[in-house]
């Protein structure tokens, strides 16, 4: 499956297929034709498809940097370690840079070569289900800081994305789970189709069968919504839902408890639940929400007092002019942006 993310000068292509990583080469000559690459990954990933992604590209003049795995990577202590390397390797602005991992490895990857040089070429090769699904595309590049999650970053888009659902087999259940939350998103946001399917379905096991084409179907969904507002400052605000609460849950635990899709997961409920009690969306949304999060194996509460995280709210980037642009229903698969403030969580916990 293919897929063009239409950006005019800044477009690519996106494609979806078991077994594709041992034909990256392939594809990465359409769009590099240069020969001194970078792989960028982490020490999960790499001993699983580093080799073999090097072998792929035997023709090139592959370096490596296997940075350890996890949210706490990313952050801008990491970036000289990174650049180091880079220099090192004499990687110029027409050499290329692979994320190969998952959402943190993308997303720092990505931040170092939109900043390397003023600017390195990128490619993405995804190997967690939330970074097929998500962060792999639309071009959000960032690093943490200890305030608060993506406060450092750049739009900076790739010139290739290669997502291969084999790499999916070796994926610790929870993060299978955690790639889930983005997916239900889709379903929630934009799709009511992908929503009923999920819940049909019941679980991960029985939903493999089609994994290849909801990842599309969730690609797809981001492709046109970045093709729409490129730039965050519209329509794109949608694929936020339930991320507000998430990004600070995951700070609250300093990234060491729930994982981004788990606190997602709390987050559209939790949001969806509050929006219900102020009247902003019909009664028993939360509930469906609930049911399909219960069915693949996500948590809906946390336990922590939103009086905890009114701080790290008021930080968060969608926070403009001290107003919070927040994600909303009209109902599953039907989305919009509510203007509010901080305040609209004041007074309420999560249970």
């Amino acid at each position: 499956m293919k897929l063009i993310v239409d950006l005019k000068e800044n477009s690519y292509p996106i494609y979806i297929e078991n077994g594709i990583l041992k034909h990256a080469a392939d594809y990465i000559s359409q769009v590099f034709t240069g020969k001194r690459i970078m792989i960028l990954s982490d020490d999960q990933v790499y001993p699983l498809y580093g080799h073999g992604l090097k072998e792929a590209l035997s023709s090139y003049e592959c370096h490596t940097l296997v940075l350890p795995h996890g949210e706490q990577t990313k952050s801008f202590q990491t970036l000289p370690l990174i650049y180091s390397a880079m220099l090192e390797a004499k990687i110029s602005r027409s050499d290329l840079v692979i994320a190969l991992g998952g959402g943190v490895i993308g997303d720092l990857a990505g931040f170092a070569a939109s900043s390397f040089l003023r600017g390195v070429r990128l490619v993405q090769i995804p190997t967690s289900l939330l970074a097929q699904v998500d962060s792999s595309v639309g071009g959000k590049t960032a690093v943490d800081l200890p305030q608060g999650k993506n406060l450092v970053g750049a739009f900076y888009h790739p010139r290739l994305v290669l997502i291969d659902p084999d790499v999916l087999d070796t994926l610790p259940r929870r993060f299978i789970h955690d790639g889930m939350g983005e997916v239900i998103k889709y379903g929630c946001i934009k799709d009511p189709l992908l929503f009923h399917t999920l819940k049909k379905h019941g679980s991960f096991e029985n939903l493999k069968g089609q994994l290849a084409s909801v990842i599309c179907r969730c690609v797809d969904i981001k492709r046109a919504v970045v093709e729409a507002d490129q730039f965050d400052t519209g329509e794109r605000m949608l694929l936020n839902f339930g991320h507000t609460l998430a990004h600070t849950i995951e700070q609250y635990f300093h990234y060491g408890r729930e994982s981004h899709g788990e606190a997602v997961a709390i987050g559209m409920y939790q949001i969806t639940k509050l929006a219900e009690e102020k009247g902003l969306t019909p009664a028993g949304c939360a509930e469906s929400i609930r049911e399909v999060l219960d069915a693949y194996g996500l948590p809906h509460e946390c336990g922590i007092s939103l009086s905890d995280l009114t701080a790290a709210i008021t930080l968060d980037k969608k926070n403009l002019n001290n107003r919070l642009n927040v994600v909303l229903l009209h109902e599953i698969g039907d989305s919009y942006v509510y203007p509010t403030d901080a305040g609209f969580f004041e007074g309420k916990f999560l249970v």
